[in-house]
């Protein structure tokens, strides 16, 4: 059959090899093996950790203040004056739109008058502590700081201790801090964990470390919340100024300030901000 044949005759051919030929043929596959041992051995790499993830910056209200405050230590401005456009929404859906000048001398003091100035009505902070003139005269005085003029201005001028201790006294819980985003931009909270809008807390800009909002009690109804904002922020030489402050309760803005006629950095005498000077000493919005 001619496919017995063919193995007959293949089988003929192999055993007339010469030996050197069925010596080699013998031999390569241990030449083949010892080839590839002699070979670099290539290793690979392995494969990258997934890297991991990174913690929060600040874990605690004090670190948040501290970054803060050195951000701009030696580079925030010490007095500000300006005029201010104060508007108040009404019962009846109307605003009242009064001017108030205000002066301050960091940490601690504001000097808010109401126009006119020479009727000499108006709220005096300084010392810790709240005072109400009528008349030029003082009418009263309490315990009391404003917030925001701790937020938004001394913290940047006044030793960290000097802030952390007023925040906790103001009821901020500095233990908890968590990151958020408002209006696109990252945010430090601190007074609150995620998701819980119903405790004191401000929020502070991630990037700028600048004060952006604070959600409080609302004065008149504890159970409603309200949110103060600090709005359009500006430069002033190597420190910031938002002109505009507003005050939103339950998704409506109920408050406005604007400010103009803005100076940093004017010589103020400390006899602005004694109560039992407010009419005797000379007013800034004095010009000589």
């Amino acid at each position: 059959m001619t496919g017995l044949h063919g193995a007959e005759l293949a089988h003929h051919r192999t055993m007339r090899l010469q030996p050197s030929r069925a010596a080699l043929a013998a031999a390569l596959p241990l030449l083949l093996l010892a080839a590839c041992h002699r070979r670099a051995v290539v290793v690979e790499s392995p494969a990258p950790a997934p890297a991991a993830e990174q913690g929060p910056r600040f874990t605690t209200g004090e670190q948040v203040v501290e970054a803060m405050h050195d951000r701009y230590a030696g580079k925030w401005y010490s007095t500000m004056t300006f005029r201010q456009k104060t508007s108040r929404l009404l019962a009846n859906g109307k605003w009242n739109v009064q001017t108030w000048y205000e002066a301050m001398k960091l940490p601690g003091r504001l000097r808010i008058d109401f126009d006119p100035v020479r009727a000499g009505n108006g709220v005096l902070y300084a010392r810790d502590s709240q005072f109400v003139v009528q008349n030029g005269r003082l009418l009263r005085g309490d315990p009391g700081i404003n917030p925001l003029l701790l937020l938004g201005f001394d913290v940047y001028t006044a030793p960290v201790t000097h802030t952390t201790s007023r925040l906790r006294r103001e009821g901020f819980d500095l233990s908890r801090v968590h990151e958020e985003t408002f209006r696109g931009k990252p945010m430090i909270v601190v007074g609150a964990w995620k998701g819980d809008y119903d405790r004191k807390q401000f929020w502070i800009d991630a990037e700028r470390l600048l004060f952006v909002r604070m959600l409080e009690p609302t004065p008149r109804d504890t159970t409603k919340m309200q949110d103060v904002r600090f709005v359009n922020y500006e430069p002033r030489d190597s420190a910031w100024i938002a002109p505009r402050v507003e005050i939103w309760t339950e998704g409506k803005l109920i408050f406005a300030e604007d400010y103009d006629e803005i100076e940093v950095d004017p010589p103020l005498s400390d006899a602005l901000f004694d109560p039992a000077r407010w009419k005797t000493a000379k007013h800034w919005t004095v010009k000589q």
